[in-house]
């Protein structure tokens, strides 16, 4: 049996295989090794995932945020071992691995992640190789579900908000004062869940002007820090994954056509392109 697991920082998407064919399929908390131990990964597979496998775990293909070098690597491994000791290959890759083989498949193309985070890479069809490097939340992640709705949080604590879209979000939210955004920002754990949960708003609210330019100013920052600087990007169509990507598509294509590059797939999740891939 083989286990196909795709991680981002709020969920993640498993699919267990038996002769190539998808036989369950699952949903858990997403994972981020920079964050968690081996033991708390292994203890949220144990409980939800370790139930459907019925039979010997023989490979298991892991893509998540966070797995950047060997060591975060090692520590998703280790993880997966303390529940099927038996597995005999386990690869462990970053999301964007697995976005760019989930969306560009065997063609060459660039690989974007827009879900609550946001990555970037070029990919050859084989391999993936040239890549504007991303800096993580506090200091990147543009364009995504979590800078989206920080960009919000902070346009309503700077009072910048027209009355009338000021008025709807408290309806939604209450009165959110600076302190309970700092204690979520920089004491609580997973601040880019905590941001990200406010981008909703924007898409509910997308038909004023506000909201849409907000949104769009987020991804023309996406395209201008890190697609743009890739000089094969006007030659190969940009490819996409993830929530913000697919529920904003035609924003998305409207942005990425002022400068002057073309969208190729656009996917709210990478897992079934993963099944594909490993088929």
């Amino acid at each position: 049996m083989i286990l196909i697991a795709d991680s981002g920082s709020t969920k993640t998407d498993w699919r267990l295989l038996d002769q190539n064919k998808v036989i369950a399929e699952i949903q858990t908390v997403g994972f981020n090794p920079y964050y968690q131990g081996a033991d708390s990964i292994a203890q949220e597979i144990k409980e939800k995932v370790a139930p459907l496998c019925t039979k010997v775990i023989e490979k298991v293909f892991y893509y998540g945020t966070g797995v950047t070098n060997e060591e975060k690597a090692a520590i998703i491994k280790e993880a997966i071992l303390m529940v099927f000791p038996n597995c005999q290959h386990i690869e462990a890759y970053s999301d964007v691995v697995g976005a760019a083989r989930a969306a560009c498949g065997r063609t060459a193309g660039i690989a974007c992640i827009l879900g609550t985070g946001s990555n970037s890479i070029f990919f050859d069809g084989v391999k993936t190789g040239f890549q504007v490097p991303p800096l993580g939340f506090w200091l990147g992640d543009e364009g995504s579900g979590g800078h989206l709705g920080k960009s919000l949080l902070l346009s309503y604590l700077h009072n910048e908000m027209p009355l009338e879209i000021r008025e709807r979000f408290e309806q939604k939210y209450g009165t959110i004062d600076r302190l309970t955004v700092l204690e979520n920002a920089y004491h609580k754990p997973f601040p880019n869940r905590y941001f990200a949960s406010f981008s909703k708003f924007l898409f509910d609210n997308f038909e004023n002007d506000f909201c849409k330019n907000l949104v769009e100013n987020c991804f023309a920052q996406f395209f201008e820090k890190y697609i743009i600087k890739y000089p094969m990007c006007q030659e190969v169509t940009i490819n996409f994954v993830g929530s913000v990507a697919f529920y904003y598509n035609n924003l998305l294509t409207e942005t990425a056509q002022k400068y002057h590059l073309t969208i190729g797939k656009i996917l709210k999740s990478p897992i079934d392109g993963l099944v594909h891939f490993h088929e």
